[in-house]
């Protein structure tokens, strides 16, 4: 993921870490800070897709865009790519994007992708030959098959970001829009108290009150790169 988005264009003076506990402050210690993004990975589960259909049915379709949008959201439109969404969420957001490097081809995305409306800026991402480029490139590098775009995949990622004014934002390219999880402080970041509460540990405690059941997950920060 860390390659994927250095050859889009964002500064190498950025990578993502793995996060080993959101409970252990000496676990955290190895995640630099402030922590620009955080992408939760998880299986999908009936809670889940129970939980987004109900809380996206009474909210209206999302509109938002141009220079005034609160936060920079893509709707997802292609198949087994919401890692990659939740990657572009991250970095066209807070923070990090000041670390996008000028004319490069993320820049030349974020310029093209601001002043379009949700499903303009879906199909700008689905033409983008840059971008098919370094996932197909990242997709081949490991180890592991990557699945296909029809392939089903349990698996799903939501990236959490924090705002210029300050907010905690919950991105999902599956969702209505961007989803405002509350306010943080100047001095909190993504992986503080307050926004793990507000966030990861807000969805964990509904699946874990289903009952029980395999609750696996994954977090990566994006933060500075180490020497």
């Amino acid at each position: 993921m860390t390659s994927l988005l250095h050859k889009l264009g964002l500064s190498e003076n950025l990578s993502f870490h793995d996060v080993y506990s959101i409970d252990d402050p000496a676990l955290l210690e190895f995640v630099p800070r402030p922590a620009m993004a955080l992408l939760l990975v998880f299986p999908v589960s009936d809670t889940y897709e129970k939980f987004r259909r109900q809380e996206d049915s009474g909210k209206p379709k999302y509109t938002g865009c141009g220079p005034d949008e609160q936060v920079v959201w893509y709707k997802q439109t292609i198949g087994n790519a919401c890692g990659l969404i939740g990657l572009l969420h991250g970095v066209s957001n807070g923070q990090a994007r000041s670390f996008v490097q000028q004319d490069s081809s993320l820049a030349k995305l974020l310029h093209d992708a601001i002043p379009l409306k949700p499903t303009e800026r879906a199909d700008l991402l689905y033409e983008s030959q840059a971008l098919e480029a370094a996932h197909q490139g990242a997709a081949t590098g490991g180890d592991t098959a990557a699945p296909g775009a029809d392939d089903n995949v349990d698996l799903h990622y939501v990236c959490f970001v924090k705002s210029e004014n300050g907010h905690l934002w919950e991105m999902d390219g599956r969702r209505k829009g961007p989803l405002d999880r509350g306010q943080l402080s100047a001095d909190e970041d993504v992986l503080s108290e307050q926004a793990l509460d507000l966030g990861v540990r807000s969805f964990l405690k509904r699946e874990e009150s289903v009952g029980g059941g395999e609750l696996r997950f994954s977090l990566i920060a994006l933060a500075q790169s180490l020497d």
